[in-house]
């Protein structure tokens, strides 16, 4: 087991160059029939995206994942979407009204959330650990101290944070897992649930407008981010065993300091291992239903209360493997 890595930013040097774009490339279906459990999960959490977003320039990657996988546009949020609650409910499975959450704000006399989340279910139904990268100081919230969680941040409050050092980061993290020396502490063993949170097109659109260039700017930036992690995984050997999540806590529509106006339906991604390609999911979803749906990921079960239910008909009948989309081969 892992200790947890508890920092408000993280001030490392060197950081790697930034790949100025990505290049999503077909990804070709790969036989493995011994391979019907993936052994990783990553979940990429994004604000500010919804189906309408796409107008506002190209997105390979993220568009790749949805060709190549199982999706919805129709994904609904907690209202009003605000972030801390929203990451809430993603996480323990249950709505505003049940985790109790609804302030916007690191508070520290509040403490941690009572219920179960995502990770303890992780670690109580199968012993997995969990690496998660948040870009939101507010989100601190939620990172109870776990030996099987390790918590990186960094945010507004710190001018370099961007989903380009989040990358560094990420990267840094995998080399010094995969290394055997440890991160500053015991790592012993890379993570099967990888969280990435990359809130850049929520800030850009409520701050800029939905129609403005920082908002392209930045949703080109959040894909890029996305093609690098994954790429990460490629370099690692892990990609053709890893399923991918996307999911978004805010849609489009809020103006600066004003969440209220977002729209709620968001989009809701499974592609790579074990997830049926090409398929519209047609069944209702909530943001909520990812933690049950990761556990079945894992063929993991909980027996707990949660409201979080399985998207099943997003899952493969077959035990291929499909190759996951990445900036280039």
């Amino acid at each position: 087991m892992k200790t947890m890595s508890f920092i408000i930013a993280l001030l490392l040097t060197g950081a790697s160059a930034w790949v100025a774009a990505a290049h999503a490339v077909p990804a070709t279906p790969l036989s493995s029939p011994d391979q019907t459990v993936p052994e990783h999960v990553i979940l990429f959490v994004l604000e500010g995206l919804d189906q309408p977003a796409l107008k506002a320039g190209p997105m390979p990657v993220l568009s790749q994942l949805v060709d190549q996988g199982s999706a919805t546009w129709s994904a609904k949020t907690v209202t009003p979407p605000l972030r801390l609650p929203a990451m809430a409910s993603l996480l323990t499975g249950l709505p505003v009204e049940k985790h109790g959450i609804t302030w916007d704000a690191f508070e520290f006399s509040r403490g941690y959330p009572r219920p179960p989340t995502l990770f303890d279910y992780l670690d109580l139904s199968g012993g997995r650990d969990s690496a998660i990268f948040f870009m939101d100081e507010s989100l601190y919230q939620l990172a109870k101290p776990e030996p099987y969680t390790d918590y990186q941040m960094c945010g507004p409050l710190k001018p370099e944070c961007s989903p380009e050092r989040l990358v560094s980061y990420i990267k840094q993290y995998f080399k010094k897992a995969a290394s055997g020396q440890g991160y500053g502490h015991a790592i012993l063993a890379l993570p099967h649930l990888l969280v990435v949170h990359l809130p850049d097109g929520g800030r850009a659109g409520a701050e800029h407008g939905w129609a403005s260039k920082e908002y392209r700017t930045a949703i080109r930036s959040v894909d890029r981010a996305m093609g690098s992690v994954l790429e990460i995984f490629k370099e690692h050997g892990l990609l053709t065993r890893t399923t991918v999540f996307v999911t978004s806590i805010s849609g489009t529509g809020a103006a600066q300091g004003h969440t209220q106006a977002a729209s709620s339906l968001v989009p809701w991604i499974a592609s790579g291992a074990g997830i049926t390609p090409g398929h519209t999911i047609r069944q209702p979803v909530s943001i909520a239903d990812t933690g049950a749906t990761v556990l079945q990921t894992f063929h993991l079960e909980t027996h707990t209360e949660w409201d979080s239910r399985v998207i099943e008909e997003i899952f493969s009948n077959t035990g291929a493997v499909t190759a996951i989309p990445t900036k280039g081969r």
